[in-house]
């Protein structure tokens, strides 16, 4: 079980939860970064009296130093790469809660990892973008990889203590979004506000949109076949609106073993945090005669109208550096459509288009991290030319 923890992105939906559950199990947090709300960043700092935090800018950071000097005189407070950094390699902690949105979490993984930490993960984009580089740098550095997304939580819980070579199939849960059933020409009205509407959970904006496009589906099948080791045409996606059904996995004799539960992502968290260990937790009981959990149903992803989770697929076949220039093309279309500078469509436009331009200029097969970097900085720039030239596919 987890001694202590270093938190990356204390202040967004997975931190803050991740402290509910550290609070509710009397686990240490020696180490937290935040993105820009300082104000709840120093009101955890109070609370859980971590020995560093950082957040992005040096403004806040001055700020943060001189609001903890009384309540908090022992707290280090630093900013930027060199606070994730320092956080993500503390070393008063046995685990990362790796939370950041975003391949810019992706660095500090790395560093934690070859600083012998345990990596519970919640950021998606580490595995999407670096897979090649991380599963490598665990086995070397003997690290844990413990999942903390509810549907890769599932699928690890279902292969405890399964033999070797036992799994055969993945089935992936989604809840399908707002607009499951929604047609193209219905998705071309779609307002932000609409999109940031996710029926069964309540994430951060960029989580949410890619909820609603079904990319972040597409991430978690790419995610999966790095953490289980299992090929992208074993894992299949399967819409399950109540949300009750984790994942499943079938076995080679062809049982299938599912984890259910009332949506909350504590379960998940604590499950990362305890493990092997199964603790009491404040999670709402599972009733089977709830309307919620009365009826499980599941249907096929739609591919024509939500193309992104088909692009996702043909990322994760090709390999390379092409999952790593999805994602961050991905990144900076909903980084626009959160700023209404483009349509909900346009997101899957855009991503598509950076797509086809990597693979005709400077797609890789083999790369390092900073390789990958340019390729993410090159797919950015990329999609807001296209984003203001008004082209794609």
């Amino acid at each position: 079980m987890t001694k202590c923890i270093s938190l990356l992105g204390s202040t967004g939906s997975i931190g803050q939860q991740t402290l509910a559950v550290c609070s509710f199990l009397n686990i240490p947090v020696k180490a937290m970064t935040a993105g820009k709300n300082r104000e709840l960043l120093l009101q955890q700092s109070i609370q859980f009296q971590p020995q560093m935090i950082s957040i992005a800018s040096e403004a806040d950071a001055l700020w943060l130093r001189d609001h903890l000097k009384d309540v908090c005189p022992g707290t280090t407070v630093l900013c930027g790469r060199e606070g994730n950094l320092s956080a993500a390699t503390w070393p008063e902690t046995d685990t990362l809660v790796a939370a950041m949105v975003g391949v810019a979490g992706l660095e500090p993984v790395l560093a934690g990892i070859r600083a012998g930490k345990n990596i519970a993960l919640s950021n998606k984009e580490t595995l999407v973008s670096g897979g090649s580089l991380v599963m490598p740098l665990l086995k070397k550095h003997n690290s844990r990889l413990l999942p903390v997304d509810s549907e890769h939580s599932a699928i690890w819980q279902c292969l405890n203590g399964q033999p070797d070579h036992s799994l055969k199939r993945i089935f992936l849960t989604a809840s399908g979004g707002p607009f499951r059933g929604w047609t193209k020409d219905q998705l071309k009205s779609v307002r932000l506000a609409d999109a940031l509407n996710h029926p069964t959970w309540r994430m951060g904006g960029k989580i949410t949109i890619d909820s609603a496009t079904l990319m972040n589906k597409g991430l978690e099948v790419i995610e999966a076949a790095w953490l289980f080791d299992c090929p992208v045409n074993q894992i299949e996606v399967v819409v399950h609106p109540q949300s009750i059904i984790h994942s499943m996995v079938e076995l080679q004799d062809g049982s299938v073993l599912a984890q259910m539960g009332f949506p909350d992502m504590k379960l998940p968290i604590q499950y990362a945090l305890t493990w092997p260990e199964r603790h009491v937790s404040d999670v709402r009981p599972f009733d089977p005669f709830d309307r919620q959990a009365a009826q499980l149903t599941f249907e096929a992803p739609d591919l024509e109208t939500f193309r992104l989770l088909g692009l996702a697929y043909e990322a994760a076949k090709t390999g390379g550096t092409l999952p790593a220039v999805m994602n961050a093309a991905n990144e900076a279309a909903v980084g626009l459509f959160l700023g209404e500078a483009i349509q909900f469509t346009d997101i899957e436009r855009l991503v598509a288009g950076c797509m086809n331009h990597h693979l005709k200029s400077d797609f890789m097969t083999a790369f390092s991290f900073d390789d990958m970097m340019n390729c993410d900085r090159e797919a950015r720039a990329y999609v807001l030319d296209l984003a203001e030239s008004g082209k794609g596919v």
